[in-house]
């Protein structure tokens, strides 16, 4: 069933159960006041009819005379009846029957007065006492009339009912499609959107209700699409061309050598050619896959305590081992009183990869003769390392794609590298909890922070 078919079912349910109650109280309350005003104007004729049978012979003549005036003041098909303390019939007027019984009458010497149905009929008996004798006096009668306006109130009710619940079923279907109609619009929208469309966003976002907040959230969801899919065609791209290169080049060069008979030494040139673009090669595989495991669920990495200030340490050490010509300088912002604040929770061997990563980045970016600098810092609840270079630094355009694999600048195309080491660097720290921020001016140099949250506040939270 559509929402509309939903939504118009469900508002005519509800107005027609107001409906109901509604007419069905007002039904009742009508009732019981034509009833309970009945039973009061008969209550009344039994006490005009007791003065009149019981009373005439001991008072005036104008008395008596109002008495009889009183009493042939009757009611539509009256019928009064009155006995005497034993239960005989004393006085009888007008047709109809009462039924009056035996058990009727105990229940009348015990309560005084007496109220009751019989069929249509209603009747009222009261005690009376007259020269100290005591009377049973019984009044009936039926209330046509008011019978007949119950009657039209229950048929006016039943129609009324009918047609407002046609009148409620048309609203609800024309109301149902006002409210669905930005519904309606979005997935119009939504429908014009495709792969190649991902610029496309969804006009109804600038309000505040709670459409216009899918909108917002939708729109959000496209962005964050539309830069995947621009990071993954980059990295595409990159990798191809990176890919591309030295396999072109170790086929160009074995080539070159089969076209004809070539010197000893010739042959040695082109195996050391093709051995060091093969190398480049395995580089580049490594590190696809170091990327694959850096993006690993989380809960299958095995952690444990590090002090971060000696795996930074570590990873200098590697780095000036690869580079001997390397300078770089690591010092601490402030030293902690407490040393536990130093220490993270992590895999030591992917936490080294990473800060190994952005110590060679520095190095690699750093002018002849420049120094690389880190400074350890310690947070509130986390523990940070900044690497500056002097280098060449990043455009702001490209800033948005160093952590996209195989991405490189232009400016730094012409130093050896493959674009893996910050989106390496990235994942690693990702699946840390921590982070890493990259800030870079053009002829001004980089600067790499990243993050790692302190073990002691960890575990606590």
């Amino acid at each position: 069933m559509k929402i509309r078919s939903k939504l118009t079912l469900q508002f005519a349910s509800i107005v027609a159960l107001i409906m109901i109650v509604f007419s069905l109280v007002v039904y009742s309350f009508t009732s019981l006041y034509r009833q309970d005003d009945f039973y009061k104007r008969i209550l009344r004729r039994a006490e005009v009819t007791a003065r009149y049978v019981l009373e005439s012979d001991n008072v005036s003549a104008e008395q008596q005379r109002q008495f009889m005036i009183d009493f042939y003041h009757e009611l539509p098909q009256e019928a009064v009846r009155v006995f005497d303390a034993e239960g005989n019939e004393v006085f009888s007027h007008g047709d109809g029957d009462l039924g009056i019984t035996p058990a009727i009458l105990g229940h009348l010497r015990q309560s005084q007065v007496l109220e009751y149905d019989n069929d249509v009929r209603q009747v009222v008996g009261i005690m009376y006492e007259n020269d100290g004798r005591a009377y049973l006096v019984f009044a009936s009668s039926i209330d046509s009339y008011s019978l007949r306006k119950l009657q039209n109130l229950k048929i006016i009710l039943v129609v009324g009912f009918m047609g407002s619940l046609v009148v409620v079923v048309l609203a609800g279907w024309l109301f149902s499609k006002q409210a669905l109609r930005p519904i309606t619009k979005v997935v119009d929208e939504v429908e014009k959107i495709s792969a190649s469309d991902l610029h496309l966003r969804l006009s109804n976002a600038d309000g505040k209700d709670e459409l216009s907040h899918l909108a917002q959230t939708f729109n959000n969801m496209l962005d964050r699409l539309e830069q995947s899919f621009e990071m993954q065609s980059t990295f595409v791209s990159n990798a191809s061309h990176e890919l591309r290169t030295p396999l072109t080049t170790m086929i160009g060069e074995l080539e070159v050598a089969l076209m004809k008979p070539r010197e000893k030494e010739e042959y040695q040139r082109v195996l050391r050619s093709t051995l060091e673009d093969a190398r480049l090669l395995t580089e580049l595989s490594n590190g696809l896959l170091q990327i694959a495991q850096a993006s690993i669920d989380q809960s299958k990495i095995k952690l444990s305590m590090l002090r971060f200030d000696e795996l930074v340490w570590m990873a200098r050490d590697q780095a000036l081992k690869r580079q001997p010509n390397a300078r770089i300088e690591i010092d601490f912002a402030s030293f902690p009183d407490d040393e536990k604040r130093l220490m993270v929770q992590g895999n030591e061997a992917l936490l080294l990869i990473a800060v190994l990563n952005v110590l060679e980045n520095a190095i690699k970016f750093s002018p002849d003769g420049q120094v690389a600098r880190g400074q350890i810092e310690v947070q509130s609840r986390q523990v940070v390392l900044r690497v500056q270079d002097r280098g060449l630094g990043i455009a702001a355009e490209d800033l948005k794609h160093v952590f996209v694999p195989f991405f490189r600048a232009d400016n730094v195309r012409n130093i050896t590298g493959h674009g893996i080491g910050l989106p390496l660097a990235e994942r690693i720290l990702k699946l840390h909890r921590g982070g890493i921020e990259v800030h870079s001016q053009i002829n001004k140099g980089t600067e790499v922070m990243i993050s790692l949250p302190q073990a002691y506040h960890t575990i606590s939270a």
